[in-house]
């Protein structure tokens, strides 16, 4: 795979890409690399945006923040953290999930492959905290979209289309997201021994509830004897223990909740983060369902040995499994869900599409949107297995 000389500004990605309209060539967008091992392999010239770094402006009274695609995850995490403030929608770093070490993951990158942790529960996702952005199309011209005020409603919501979109529509250039205030207090409440079923309706109970629950997970007895059903409380001292004490009368049907000591809770949503107990080298998915169907999922799927783990009160399952990837598939839209394919082996990337196929409709309508920001099919690499629309 070819590298482009890393650009170091808006102007120079431009050159890159109008370069690129002119001889024909295909260029794939790259920060960190965390996340360049999903998706099938491909033979592409990598344009570098890593040279892209900084952040360019951040007022923590406006609760707004505006970076270059290049800077650090972990930069701007730590920036805004130094100011009682965080990025809401939980971003993670993909980069351990492939043996690489933790800090490769830039705020772009982030942003491209909509990625968000567990607070996606209430916060929102990505493209729910991303106000506005700078960029280049496949037609090598640099444009601007959405605002960098929290207050924006005018024009296309552009920034909802560029979470998500895998570096297929444009080149980003510079980023303006909305942060928010940290809680002061951060309290876990759990229930040992419960099955997925039971976990996802004690997780449903307490989202319907008062409790102002920001994030509910479970891991089940295999990796976690006993399983372990966790909600997570935020906000002043005071509120929290009255929310905590509300989520322990609300299970008390279900088992005897316990309040995690810190030690535990960090262990636990760390671990929901970085997806360690899934670390044994099989196909490794992020299946998206009606919470309620979670448990179905992985009950369907238990005779072919999966090892998973439910966030997102159940919406959200991860799994690792060794059999064939249609198995996936066809038990997540039977459930009305989707599947990614996020690790496996070249040859099953080479065959498998890393995004769930899309409806016919839909699949047409993401091609149009495509090829009205990359009407030559610059940013087409082959990536996800689907035809390029243009030659």
């Amino acid at each position: 795979m070819n590298t482009e000389p890393k650009p170091s500004s808006a102007t120079d990605v431009a050159d890159a890409i109008a370069d690129a309209v002119r001889t024909g060539a295909r260029l794939e967008l790259r920060g960190g690399g965390s996340k360049a091992a999903i998706g099938a392999p491909r033979e592409a010239a990598v344009l570098d945006l890593s040279e892209l770094s900084g952040v360019i402006d951040y007022d923590p009274a406006e609760l707004v923040l505006t970076a270059k695609p290049g800077t650090p995850l972990v930069m701007i995490e730590d920036l805004v953290a130094s100011e009682g403030q965080m990025l809401a929608f939980e971003p993670f770093d993909h980069g351990p999930l492939f043996g690489r070490p933790p800090g490769a993951a830039t705020i772009g990158g982030v942003l491209a492959a909509g990625v968000a942790g567990s607070r996606r529960l209430t916060a929102g996702g990505a493209r729910d905290h991303l106000l506005g952005f700078q960029a280049v199309s496949g037609r090598g011209e640099r444009f601007t979209a959405g605002a960098k005020v929290v207050k924006n409603v005018t024009g296309y919501d552009l920034p909802k289309l560029a979470t998500g979109s895998w570096g297929r529509l444009f080149a980003l250039t510079e980023v303006t997201l909305k942060v928010l205030p940290r809680g002061r207090i951060s309290v876990s409440v759990a229930a040992d021994g419960l099955r997925p079923d039971q976990a996802q309706h004690a997780m449903a109970k307490a989202l319907g509830s008062q409790a102002d629950v920001q994030a509910a997970a479970h891991l089940p007895a295999e990796l976690a004897d006993p399983s372990l059903t966790v909600v997570r409380l935020e906000g002043f001292g005071p509120s929290v223990a009255a929310r905590a004490a509300m989520i322990r009368e609300l299970w008390r049907d279900f088992a005897s909740a316990r309040h995690l000591e810190d030690d535990e809770a960090a262990r636990f949503w760390t671990t929901l983060r970085s997806l360690s107990p899934l670390d044994d080298g099989g196909q490794l998915w992020r299946v998206n369902t009606p919470p309620s169907a979670g448990p179905a999922l992985v009950a369907r799927l238990a005779p072919h040995g999966v090892r998973w783990m439910f966030d997102w009160a159940g919406g959200l399952t991860w799994l690792t499994f060794d059999g064939d990837p249609a198995e996936v598939r066809t038990a997540a839209a039977q459930l009305g869900g989707h599947a990614f394919l996020i690790r496996a082996e070249d040859t099953v990337r080479r065959r498998t599409p890393a995004l769930h196929p899309p409806q016919p409709g839909v699949g047409a309508l993401e091609a149009r949107v495509r090829a009205a920001f990359d009407p030559l099919g610059v940013f087409e690499t082959g990536r996800f297995l689907d035809v390029a629309h243009a030659d």
